[in-house]
């Protein structure tokens, strides 16, 4: 499957200039025991495909703890892979602080942390990039509403932005819809938007080279 996967990403980036790299998630509720597999195996299969960077883990939060994970993710990291995870989609503010202190260098959705001040400010201060999904997160309830989306609270109080489409073929959103989503519902100008398009690129784990053509790009749109 990885090598199917990986010749369509070699394709993609030949054909198209897409730069694409996996991270292996593995699901928190069918426990350490499976979720350890899942990262051995993404550790072994990185020394033939370097393009796998990194490991996460989704599914039931409250089934799956992150403060559970720690040793796993230090044995990822030991590794040489990324630390990423999703907390505080339908988990309260705990959530993402465990997250935080199993070392995830990034936060999926993360929609609690508005209701913990002091976390808010700790993820401004370490500019920790947060993966929102705005309608994902409407979708599936975790959010009750569009206006009650915290995108514009958290880019507004300095927190790092990211906007993603979580899985367009079931939410029915692309990449570019969730921009324009921002741009009409959030009233995001072109320079938000290009912010947040920065922001996305600041946050991968592309190569610094790659990183710094990709941010040329965006800064040149629209002028």
């Amino acid at each position: 499957m990885i090598e199917a996967a990986e010749r369509g990403r070699t394709r993609a980036e030949q054909d198209f200039g897409v730069s694409l790299l996996w991270i292996i998630d593995a699901v928190r509720h069918f426990g350490l025991e499976e979720c350890a597999r899942v990262f051995r195996k993404a550790a072994e299969l990185r020394s033939q495909y370097p393009s796998i960077v990194g490991i996460g883990i989704g599914g039931d939060e409250a089934r799956g703890p992150a403060h559970e994970f720690r040793e796993l993710y230090k044995e990822a990291k030991d590794n040489g892979l990324h630390l990423t995870c999703h907390a505080g989609e339908a988990c309260g503010p705990q959530s993402i602080w465990a997250a935080i202190n199993i070392g995830a260098e990034r936060i999926g959705h993360a929609l609690t942390a508005q209701q913990d001040p002091d976390l808010i400010e700790v993820l401004a201060q370490k500019q920790i990039p947060l993966e929102l999904n705005v309608t994902s997160n409407v979708k599936t309830g975790c959010c009750p509403s569009l206006s009650e989306h915290p995108v514009r609270r958290y880019f507004e109080e300095g927190l790092m932005v990211t906007l993603n489409s979580d899985d367009p073929p079931f939410f029915g959103a692309t990449l570019l819809d969730e921009f324009e989503l921002a741009h009409r519902e959030f009233e995001f100008p072109l320079d938000q938007m290009r912010e947040l398009a920065a922001n996305s690129i600041e946050a991968s784990f592309l190569s610094p080279e790659r990183k710094l053509a990709l941010l040329g790009e965006v800064e040149r749109y629209g002028w």
